[in-house]
C-alpha cells in the first residue's frame, strides 16, 4: 500500500526523475536513506516501472501526431497476437489500445510529415489484414502530460519515516 509520503515522492518523480534523492527527501520530510528505500520499494512493487526522458517532438523530427482508428473482421486471439507483434516492431506507434465501441484498436503514431505517415500506412497494411483504417491528424496539441493523477490512490495509514 502507498501512504501520503509515497504519493508525494511519486508526484516529485513524475515531474522530474532527475531530482537527487536527498532533495526529494527534503521536500517530503525524510532523510536520504529512508527516502531511497521508499523509492526502491516503489520500483520493486512495480509502481515505478521506468524512468525516462521526455523529448521535444519537433527537435527529434516527430512533429506530426496521427490518431489511427482500426477495425478488423478478425476477432480471435491468434490475429490479435500477430497484430500486437506487428505494432511492437513499429517505432512510429507510441501508444496502442484495444477499444470498446465502433473502433477495435486505436494507435497514436508520430512521424515527421504526411509522406512518412503514408509509408507507415503502407507498411502496416502489407503486414496484417485490416478491415478499415481511419486517420485523424492532430492540428494542435493543447495538453500533453506524462504524469498520472495520484489523488485516486487509496492511502494506507502513514508508515512513519523509516
Amino acid at each position: 500500500m502507498i501512504d501520503r509520503l509515497d504519493r508525494k515522492i511519486l508526484q516529485i518523480l513524475q515531474e522530474d526523475a532527475t531530482i537527487p534523492v536527498a532533495e526529494i527527501g527534503r521536500r517530503v520530510g525524510l532523510s536520504t536513506t529512508p527516502c531511497w528505500r521508499r523509492i526502491q520499494k516503489l520500483e520493486e512493487d512495480g509502481v515505478i516501472t521506468k524512468r525516462v526522458a521526455v523529448l521535444d517532438p519537433k527537435k527529434v523530427n516527430a512533429k506530426v501526431t496521427v490518431f489511427v482508428s482500426i477495425t478488423t473482421s478478425q476477432h480471435n486471439e491468434e490475429w490479435l497476437k500477430r497484430f500486437a507483434e506487428v505494432i511492437r516492431d513499429v517505432p512510429e506507434v507510441v501508444e496502442f489500445y484495444r477499444m470498446s465501441g465502433q473502433v477495435d484498436y486505436l494507435l497514436r503514431v508520430v512521424v515527421p510529415d504526411i509522406e512518412a505517415y503514408d509509408l507507415f500506412y503502407k507498411r502496416l497494411i502489407s503486414r496484417i489484414d485490416i478491415a478499415d483504417v481511419s486517420s485523424a491528424f492532430a492540428m494542435e496539441q493543447i495538453k500533453y502530460a506524462t504524469a498520472l493523477p495520484l489523488n485516486y490512490i487509496p492511502l494506507e495509514k502513514d508508515k512513519g519515516t523509516a
